[in-house]
């Protein structure tokens, strides 16, 4: 019997994350052959696999949302409304096939994201021009994303990596923000952390920023009776932001509850997201 729930549970995990073709796909990924950007020993396989993924995304979401370019290109074009279950599987999708598929399928996944930036252009409530293709856009959304999901498993992964390990991981998803069009992006830990105070000047919370948190936070296009194990992922992922990004959001910390509930209910959340995600071994 617990077999059975946690094999429905997995597979209703994946599909959310992966959609209708999700198996094809991952079977794809995997086990076609040929050569890869990361071989099977390198960080970036050990952070973007854990379930800990599950915190950071939502994490990177709110703190990408600080920049007003990076949100008014996403209020206008990404469609995250009305589709993000879609946005959420392509973009899942992406990352399984630059860190885990062949060369050839990961130069084919950036190219194909380029062509989709070179059209996204506009301009903010104030006037101000945006192009998803900037580079230096590029850089925050890359920096804002792999800070977060470092953060994430350094919390609540299974097997979280030393300083040394961490650094590797910057490195490794330099290798993919390179590929985008960002320009020398950051290669350890310290340079992350310095190019996210350069940015920080730029950042502010606008009323979309503002409308996407409470989005993400209150109003998840989910049934109801999965709220709250969603709920308890969200409040994770607001415990991993920056003091800053939290108080740009209007999302202040409550220390003794985050220390006694949040903390200890995201690692059951990610535990029970890896036993139920993970095949059980046959006896």
């Amino acid at each position: 019997m617990l077999t059975g729930v946690r094999e429905q549970l997995g597979q209703a995990l994946f599909r959310r994350v992966a959609g209708p073709g999700g198996p094809a796909t991952r079977a794809r990924i995997h086990h076609t052959p040929g050569p890869r950007w990361f071989g099977p020993d390198r960080p970036i396989r050990t952070v973007h696999g854990d379930a800990s993924m599950f915190i950071g995304g939502l994490t990177a979401l709110l703190l990408q949302s600080l920049h007003p370019l990076a949100m008014a290109a996403v209020a206008g074009h990404s469609g995250f409304r009305g589709d993000p279950w879609g946005r959420l599987q392509r973009t899942s999708t992406f990352l399984a096939v630059t860190t885990y598929g062949t060369a050839a399928d990961a130069q084919e996944a950036v190219d194909h994201v380029r062509g989709i930036h070179r059209r996204i252009r506009g301009t903010t409530a104030e006037g101000v021009p945006y192009h998803a293709a900037d580079p230096h856009l590029l850089g925050w959304v890359h920096a804002a994303e792999t800070d977060s999901f470092l953060r994430a498993h350094e919390r609540y992964g299974a097997r979280p990596l030393d300083a040394a390990g961490y650094d590797a991981y910057v490195a490794d998803t330099a290798r993919v923000a390179e590929a985008l069009g960002a320009v020398d992006p950051p290669r350890d830990r310290s340079e992350l952390a310095e190019r996210l105070t350069a940015y920080r000047p730029e950042l502010r919370a606008t009323p979309e920023a503002r409308s996407a948190a409470r989005f993400l936070l209150l109003q998840p296009p989910l049934p109801l009776p999965v709220r709250p194990f969603y709920g308890g992922l969200a409040a994770s992922a607001v415990t991993l932001l920056p003091p800053w990004a939290r108080g740009m959001l209007r999302l202040p910390r409550v220390p003794v509850v985050e220390d006694l509930a949040v903390r200890p209910t995201g690692q059951v959340l990610t535990r029970t997201i890896r036993w139920a995600m993970t095949p059980a071994r046959e006896t």
